[in-house]
């Protein structure tokens, strides 16, 4: 591939570069084994580090270089770019979706601090152009220079890609791109304070997975809520007053099939639908609106990644169950400073942990 060359824009980029990663041996990937090394107490991760790699649980990678990751969940196949993204050059290029917590943050930056470590890319997702798109098709013509299947069923194959024109040409392809993250909203955060904190370190980069939505996309999932001591019959009543569409129904199947516009509700044994009133994404009625319309306190709210765990946990209050946004309203929120509430958005699958990681030591 050929060398192109570029002025450095100003403004906001996608600065990605090479690094070393640490890759767990196969067998331990997306393994229970693999928590190990991140366990408490956080200021042994290095000894434990230094331990594996010792036992070559873990490999040190020769050479620094950008990795092509493509891995294969349930027949879902995902394909990102894996580097160290400069942080303090991101700005406005990297824009969160979901909301987080201070404290959150704070104290994952202090853990982060103490291991580290990134044991795991923070997934960024865009929509790449067609010219980058095949340049990471050419690429992967070769063999891969990994592949395997780990324990938990994800396929896996990496392409390390070290040529300096090769390296350059991604870099310049992926600078003016705008990413959403997809999963790592409190490590992205934990990364811009330390950032701060340490100019001029190793802190001012972190992993990221930068994944082309128009190529292998991840799969975006609502996330659903049960609200304990709420019934159904406070929630038609709002729906009066506040002018929302209730509708009951006769059983399982004809509520669900409401639910790509709709919100679902199931009390355990009675079933309906609710389109809230106004043009809001129902998540964002949800909590700005009919919870304080129901008198719910947040503490009643219980999250559930799946909805038949919702529906399992319906008989102690209502199970809401919640369409999924597209990529293009979690973007145009991203892109309008509107952060969806917390724990919103699901998006699967994730690469297991242990694949592609980076020391900050090396």
């Amino acid at each position: 591939m050929h060398r192109m060359e570029t002025l450095p824009e100003p403004g906001p980029q996608l600065v990605l570069r090479p690094f070393r990663a640490l890759r767990l041996r196969e067998s331990f990937v997306g393994a229970p084994v693999a928590n190990r090394i991140f366990a408490r107490p956080y200021r042994s991760a290095a000894r434990r580090l230094q331990d594996w790699q010792r036992q070559r649980h873990i490999r040190l990678d020769d050479a620094p270089a950008l990795y092509i990751h493509e891995y294969t969940s349930s027949g879902v196949s995902v394909r990102g770019l894996v580097g160290e993204l400069d942080v303090t050059r991101a700005g406005s290029a990297v824009l969160p979706h979901e909301a987080v917590r201070l404290e959150q943050v704070a104290e994952l930056a202090e853990r982060m601090e103490t291991i580290a470590l990134n044991p795991a890319p923070i997934l960024l997702m865009h929509r790449g152009t067609a010219a980058l798109r095949t340049a990471v098709d050419l690429l992967t013509e070769r063999r891969p220079d990994v592949a395997f299947s780990d324990p938990g069923g994800q396929h896996h194959r990496m392409w390390r890609i070290q040529d300096p024109d090769d390296v350059q040409l991604l870099g310049t392809l992926v600078a003016p791109s705008r990413a959403v993250i997809a999963d790592g909203h409190h490590r992205y955060a934990a990364a811009l304070e330390l950032a701060e904190q340490r100019p001029g370190t190793e802190w001012e980069q972190t992993l990221v997975m930068l994944v082309d939505q128009a190529d292998t996309p991840l799969q975006l999932g609502a996330i659903h809520r049960t609200v304990t001591g709420l019934t159904l019959e406070t929630i038609a009543s709002a729906a009066i007053r506040r002018g929302d569409d209730y509708r009951p129904h006769p059983n399982r199947r004809e509520a669900l099939a409401g639910l790509e516009h709709a919100m679902v509700l199931h009390d355990g044994e009675s079933w309906a639908t609710l389109h809230p009133h106004g043009l809001q994404l129902p998540v964002f009625a949800l909590h700005e609106e009919l919870l304080p319309a129901w008198g719910v306190d947040q503490d009643q709210v219980r999250h559930h990644h799946t909805a038949g765990q919702a529906l399992a946990r319906a008989r102690d209050g209502v199970a809401i169950l919640l369409p999924a946004p597209s990529f293009e309203q979690v973007a145009t929120a991203a892109r309008a400073g509107r952060p969806f509430p917390q724990k919103a958005t699901s998006f699967q699958p994730k690469p297991h942990l242990g694949a592609l990681m980076r020391d900050l030591r090396t």
